[in-house]
């Protein structure tokens, strides 16, 4: 309640007045004074906005009111508040023809639709649209002023002090760290925020932002997109500039994430803010100047870009490739503002182009609202046309007067500029989502239903849901966390000849397709920094080149490494491998370690020397065994070849001729029988070939027994003995032989380690105890043999046969025991070779030691080959 006082009209104050006549004035001032109180009645309580009131700086009445928020200001005059006093309203700056832009994008569609019959027939839209500045102070307080309006709303003292929202739908901000801050504060009304051009991820986090939508892609899709693009071009080391805000931070971070996984690193990741002081912006051009790094990627807005361009510009640093977002990648006012050409050749993402008919003629018929009370269109017709009202207070001579009726027509600036017309479409796409969600609300048909109570949360519930086409045929709908779908091309600046910069789409981006196939540049030849034609190389070591691996350099990024040679038996066939691989082990690494190649195979061939030299050494033992047994044959009647049992001298020869041919088994490539083959046919032929010399050397001694009186030696060991005996040794040796072969018989192997480069063909023994057994039995009868025929050595024959055995036993032992060293320490096919000349040495050893001095008696001696002779009693030489 409110009180009043008023003093007595006519009331003198005059010192000579008596005391009577200034009480009875006093009495009457206090009559007044209680009349007037007795008369004054209580004022409502009246519920309004504490503060200034926000006036909006464009405005229109209508059945319903949407709101809009743009910056038509990008900077504000800093201030010290000393809060002695209230603070004076924010001092906006540095007048931008974007925002205006985008608010006549918002008339154009509520004019439109207001025109309509088809949508909201009998309902007008109207619009109330406040100046954010850039500054999110500003921006929430003009969210505040949209939600609760200025008036003035009386109210029952016992009531609340609410009121239904004033807008039911808000457009804007340009900047992501505005609209979290609006979204933020309006998000509990629930009244649905719809931004044009905030593209900060974060905004997608429905639990933080309930209330926030927009017609511009995510920076979720849109950070992917731009890390696959640089990898796309090789690019490995690059720098990295943002601005130190929401959209540029969450943007860069995201970026940053993606590209380490694709193996990108960052040399520097620096931000700045438009109101940074000169020191921290010199800093940041210092860490560009020192990068090694020739490929910049960018999160920033234009207000930033400016910025660096014009500090590079005056450090005179150009060369770099620049990678843009959609903030400025398809913007004519950032390629005039860059008079040095510092952004030439740069490539980056844009929302994909569109046309809108009639916007541009709509933009252009552009008029001020009544510009000798609304300053903000007098600045911006001021500026548009360079000239000054004469309303204006700071009028001069020196400029031409406006008159508010300027033709547009042929002025070129960045108002008259349509370059961002995607970006205006997607303000007409949000006013016409709220549009479409009010017409299912009010049941629209031929008219609507304006009885219906609209409430904000209604309202956002039906623009989640909405899904419909414009007249140009894009179909608008939001996802769950209130985002279009992510579409966007592919720009590449291309200076023309007379200076100006041709905006060429080269490619596209669609994040709804499979991840191989989202990506795709069109067969269009590029411009690169500086005006190449090559694509720069930005790297911080060259690409290891196939047949090396890359080391990482200590304390480095992962992106700086040397490269190693892989290591024998290891390739790498791809460039900028991490690790070699082993090859399978029956390949080899190449000389250049990028290929395997299958491993030479090594095994005694018939084609090689050796191989052929061995062969024709048993060909011609079997020769000669052979002429040996065709002259026995020839003079078997004789008594040289009749003295010591016949049959066993053929046999002899018959199991030499094996010998000599099992060597032939050992030749050529393993293989299954011929593994099992080999060592059975060697150990069973030698067998029968010791088993007929030991025949041969008992028979000697038991003739010598048999001559000595009252002897009766010869009838315990008869030709059929011999013969049994030999059969006997011989099955001996056929039982261990086929015990080896049913336990675990040799079979073909592939030794991969003895040669690194080369594969042993080579029989395994399977059983080993099989091999020695065999091995341990030839030389157990060897050893047999041996003794017995030294001690027959000194028989008193004129041809002592057991001196001639004796020497083939002590060849035959000579040979084999020599043989199982130089058998395991010789590499590869060599040990093949060994065992080879083994069984002939000795094969020939038995051959020549027995039969060719026989022969040589037989044909060269034959007066010595009688009876006579060979019983002289000659005393044989001892040895």
């Amino acid at each position: 309640m409110k009180v009043h006082v008023m003093p007595p009209s006519g009331l003198a104050l005059i010192h000579s007045m008596s005391s009577t006549q200034r009480w009875s004035e006093k009495a009457w001032a206090l009559l007044q004074l209680l009349l007037m109180a007795s008369f004054s009645q209580a004022e409502d309580p009246v519920c309004r906005r504490i503060g200034d009131p926000e006036i909006p700086q464009m405005f229109k009445d209508g059945d319903i009111i949407l709101g809009g928020i743009f910056s038509f200001h990008n900077a504000w005059k800093n201030r010290q508040d000393t809060y002695m006093h209230k603070p004076l309203p924010l001092q906006c700056t540095s007048l931008k023809f974007r925002g205006f832009q985008y608010a006549q994008a918002m008339l154009f569609a509520i004019e439109e639709i207001n025109n309509s019959t088809d949508l909201l027939p009998g309902i007008s839209l109207g619009y109330k649209i406040y100046d954010a500045c850039a500054s999110i102070a500003r921006g929430v307080r003009v969210a505040l002023a949209l939600a609760n309006g200025n008036e003035g709303v009386s109210a029952p003292s016992e009531a609340p002090c609410t009121r239904p929202a004033q807008v039911q739908a808000i457009m804007g901000d340009t900047f992501s760290s505005i609209c979290m801050a609006i979204a933020s504060v309006i998000g509990p009304f629930h009244i649905p925020l719809i931004s044009h051009l905030a593209t900060c991820a974060c905004l997608s986090d429905k639990t933080k932002y309930p209330s926030f939508l927009r017609t511009i892609p995510s920076d979720y899709y849109q950070s992917r997109a731009l890390a696959h693009l640089v990898k796309h071009f090789g690019w490995t080391w690059v720098g990295a500039i943002r601005t130190n805000d929401d959209y540029g931070n969450n943007g860069m971070a995201t970026f940053t994430e993606i590209a380490q996984q694709l193996g990108i690193c960052l040399e520097y990741s620096v931000s700045l803010f438009r109101t940074d002081t000169p020191d921290k912006i010199q800093k940041t051009i210092e860490i560009i100047k020192a990068s090694t790094s020739k490929v910049i990627v960018t999160f920033l807005s234009t207000t930033e870009l400016y910025v660096i361009i014009n500090e590079l510009a005056q450090h005179n640093l150009t060369g770099y490739q620049w990678v843009g977002t959609e903030a400025w990648i398809f913007d004519s006012e950032t390629a005039a503002v860059d008079r040095h050409h510092i952004l030439d050749g740069a490539i980056g993402l844009s929302i994909p182009a569109a046309l809108v008919s009639g916007m541009e003629e709509f933009m252009l018929n552009v008029k001020p609202l009544n510009s000798s009370s609304n300053e903000l269109f007098t600045e911006f017709w001021e500026t548009l046309f360079s000239c000054k009202f004469t309303q204006s207070k700071s009028s001069t001579g020196n400029q031409r007067e406006c008159t508010g009726h300027e033709d547009l027509t042929g002025v070129q600036n960045s108002f008259t500029d349509m370059s961002l017309m995607p970006i205006f479409y997607n303000v007409y796409k949000g006013v016409y989502a709220a549009a479409h969600a009010l017409h299912v609300i009010l049941s629209c048909n031929k008219t609507c239903n304006t009885k219906v109570q609209l409430d904000p949360f209604t309202i956002l519930q039906h623009i989640r849901k909405i899904n419909f086409k414009t007249k140009e045929g894009d179909e608008v709908y939001f996802n769950e966390n209130g985002d279009p779908p992510a579409k966007y091309e592919i720009i590449n600046w291309q200076p023309t000849e007379n200076g100006i910069v041709d905006f060429v789409t080269v490619g596209l981006y669609d994040a709804s397709l499979p991840a191989d196939k989202q990506l795709t540049l069109q067969n269009k030849s590029l411009i690169w920094a500086q005006n190449s034609p090559e694509v720069p190389v930005a790297v911080c070591n060259e690409k290891c080149p196939p047949g090396t691996r890359k080391v990482l350099q200590k304390g480095k990024p992962v992106c700086c490494y040397d490269c190693l040679r892989c290591a024998e038996g290891e390739i790498s066939n791809i460039t900028d491998a991490i690790t070699c691989v082993r090859c399978h082990p029956e390949f080899w690494s190449n000389e250049r370690r990028d290929a395997c190649v299958k491993k030479e195979e090594e095994f005694l061939s018939y084609e090689e020397i050796m191989g052929a030299l061995l062969t024709a050494a048993a060909l011609f033992g079997t020769f000669m065994t052979a002429v040996v047994a065709l002259i026995f044959f020839r003079y078997r009647q004789t008594p040289i070849v009749r003295a010591n049992n016949s049959e066993l001298s053929f046999l002899l020869l018959f199991s030499l001729t094996l010998c000599f041919l099992c060597s032939l088994t050992f030749i050529g490539r393993p293989s299954e029988w011929s593994c099992m083959l080999r060592h059975t046919a060697f150990g069973i032929t030698f067998v029968l070939c010791i088993s007929c010399v030991l025949g041969k050397t008992i028979v000697v001694l038991m003739a010598f027994r048999a001559t000595l009186p009252g002897s009766n030696w010869m009838k315990w060991f008869g030709p059929v003995q011999q013969k049994l005996s030999v059969l006997g040794f011989t099955l001996i040796q056929v039982v261990i032989c086929i015990l080896w072969l049913s336990i675990s018989p040799p079979f073909p192997f592939k030794n991969f380690k003895k040669f690194k480069d080369k594969i042993i063909l080579e029989c395994a023994l399977g059983s080993a105890v099989g091999f020695w057994a065999v091995l341990g039995y030839i030389g157990l009868l060897a050893m047999l043999c041996f003794i017995l025929a030294f001690l027959a050595r000194k028989l008193p024959d004129n041809f002592n046969e057991a001196k001639f055995i004796t020497f083939s036993m002590l060849i035959f032992c000579a040979v084999w025991i020599t043989f199982i060293p130089a058998y395991v320490s010789s590499p590869g096919k060599f040990s093949v070779a060994v065992e080879i000349f083994a069984i002939l040495a000795s094969s020939f050893g038995l051959l020549i030691c027995i039969f060719i001095p026989k022969c040589y008696i037989i044909l060269l001696k034959p007066e010595k080959n009688t009876k006579k002779n060979m019983m002289g009693k000659e005393t044989p030489k001892a040895f």
